[in-house]
């Protein structure tokens, strides 16, 4: 679980950072992201002994969990604000916990119940008015992400245990399978004119939002989820959000709603608390 502690203090800082550079274009960003990412854990890959099969399975969960999502969620920046993004996440740990159901062939309620938890206490930090025009594009681009880094992190529990290789062999692999959509997605419709004149603050926040936020942190989550239970990790996919706000309060001087945080962060705590009486499930 701490490893998951970890990841959330990080990610907690990445969507203000990711609005500074979503002016790029959401497929140049994503491809930025994943391919120094890729770099990262391209030193560290080991594919010895893993089939064919495997290999493209790894890889295609790549795709999947950190391309696709990438390509969406950065898309959404431009309905929606940072605080909505965040917002829009909260629907995450229901897709975690329904997924890895359907894929067992089982129904959890407890693990539901504590998801459904999660996603009430991170709805009341966060729920503002979101009447306003192009919120439901952003929202279905939000949910598209959702689903499919909901479905990245159950399929990386499922494989990675049974190939017998540490998630540091296994990283390099995702990272290339997401780097072949980001990047196939990004040559045709990359603004090469934001691009080529974009600041050193923005190439800061990328090298931030690529090494940090997407390399070390989905590998941290990613080491986490194959190391909790279902309930834990569908918690900790909203810890984030509570934790970005007392960041803004604390690191930022924004105007936070702290009785609001208290509450949302009190339902979070006893959705934790009930996921331990419920117990682990591998």
């Amino acid at each position: 679980m701490s490893l998951l502690w970890i990841v959330s203090v990080i990610w907690a800082l990445s969507f203000g950072l990711t609005a500074q550079v979503s002016g790029l274009g959401a497929p140049f960003v994503t491809a930025a992201r994943t391919v120094l990412a890729a770099l990262v854990f391209l030193p560290f890959l080991e594919v010895k002994g893993l089939s064919w099969r495997k290999i493209l399975v790894f890889a295609g969960i790549g795709a999947l969990q950190f391309g696709l999502m990438y390509l969406l969620y950065i898309a959404s920046f431009r309905w929606l604000r940072p605080s909505e993004v965040a917002l829009f996440t909260i629907f995450t740990p229901l897709f975690v916990t329904l997924l890895s159901d359907l894929l067992e062939r089982r129904l959890s309620w407890g693990f539901l119940l504590t998801a459904g938890l999660a996603v009430v206490g991170t709805g009341i930090c966060v729920w503002s008015d979101l009447g306003r025009s192009g919120m439901l594009r952003g929202f279905l681009l939000m949910q598209g992400a959702n689903l499919c880094f909901a479905l990245g992190q159950v399929l990386y529990r499922r494989e990675a245990p049974a190939s017998g290789k540490r998630d540091r062999d296994l990283m390099g692999l995702l990272y290339l399978g997401a780097s072949v959509v980001a990047v196939g997605m990004a040559v045709p419709w990359v603004q090469w004119d934001q691009v080529l004149t974009m600041t050193l603050r923005q190439l800061g926040v990328l090298l931030y939002l690529g090494v940090v936020a997407s390399g070390l942190g989905f590998f941290l989550f990613n080491a986490g989820a194959r190391r909790t239970d279902i309930g834990t990790l569908a918690i900790f996919n909203n810890m984030k959000i509570p934790l970005a706000i007392l960041a803004s309060g604390l690191v930022f001087r924004e105007a936070v709603d702290w009785p609001r945080l208290a509450i949302g962060g009190a339902v979070i705590t006893c959705a934790l608390g009930l996921n331990g009486v419920f117990g682990a499930r591998p």
